[in-house]
């Protein structure tokens, strides 16, 4: 048994122990490890495994484990995201924030792209649930919602201009989710980790309400940050790994935020306006 053929059965066996591998995909883990101990071809096996999970692979519908899984039996590398970052303890000038703002794919580039980003990392939080699972929370069974970590050089940029990109790229007066986005899982929250962050949060989330800028009330959270866990490799760095995927979410987000931005600056300027009258 050569070198990539063992990696291959370990991947097989840990997705078979895998609590998010649903049920159909197990079965069809189970059948290729069953006859590879009896003796069958193991070439043969994951090809017939591969056959098996391509209609489901091709409408992205697998489960993100077996998703990586997939790619790499196909010839697609697939690199794992290195998670240190989020376990190592921070350094002097090193902070941490954390916020909620619909599906975790589209909320890592605005961040990730900045000057002073160490590191961004999707995951879940706010919720119940230890170590939940991508399945688990989008069938809204834990409480979390889906969020970015954002590790960052408090000497490059400060938690107040994160604060203030993030109202940007989300839309505050939604609290049942965020654009096609929809379920408490997508709800806007800014987790805040501190008597300083939630002062910086909740002043600014106040300045906002005075803005004018929107007719609809502010209604995302401001709540007490809690345990943080990462997501599944598939979903990091989604922006980089999945591009035209991303693409197309990303520019219906940005269609919808561009034509609130626009109302919200007409709002304002006619306000103006009719003070001046």
């Amino acid at each position: 048994m050569n070198a990539e053929q063992t990696d291959r059965l370990n991947d097989i066996y840990n997705l078979i122990l895998n609590p998010a591998t649903r049920d159909w995909e197990r079965q069809q883990l189970v059948v290729l490890k069953s006859a590879v101990e009896n003796g069958a071809n193991f070439k043969a096996e994951l090809a017939r495994l591969e056959a098996s999970l391509r209609p489901l692979a091709v409408r992205n519908n697998l489960t993100p484990d077996l998703t990586d899984f997939y790619q790499r039996i196909t010839g697609n590398t697939v690199a794992t995201f290195d998670l240190t970052r989020h376990y190592a303890v921070d350094g002097p000038n090193e902070e941490r924030a954390i916020f909620a703002g619909g599906c975790f794919w589209c909320m890592v580039e605005p961040f990730d792209t900045r000057p002073g980003i160490i590191a961004v990392i999707s995951g879940y939080t706010g919720g119940h649930t230890k170590n939940p699972t991508y399945e688990q929370v989008v069938g809204q069974y834990t409480g979390h919602v889906e969020a970015v970590e954002i590790i960052f050089d408090q000497r490059i940029v400060k938690y107040v201009d994160l604060v203030s990109l993030f109202w940007q790229i989300t839309d505050p007066t939604d609290d049942q989710g965020q654009m096609d986005d929809r379920g408490n899982h997508y709800r806007p929250v800014i987790f805040v980790r501190n008597a300083q962050q939630r002062q910086i949060a909740t002043a600014s989330k106040a300045a906002l309400a005075a803005s004018g800028k929107y007719k609809k009330p502010i209604v995302t959270a401001i709540e007490p940050a809690q345990k943080f866990w990462p997501a599944e490799n598939f979903h990091q760095e989604f922006y980089k790994k999945n591009r035209q995927r991303y693409k197309r979410l990303e520019h219906t987000r940005q269609q919808y935020l561009a034509l609130q931005h626009l109302r919200s600056k007409i709002r304002v300027r006619l306000q103006k306006f009719k003070q001046k009258f």
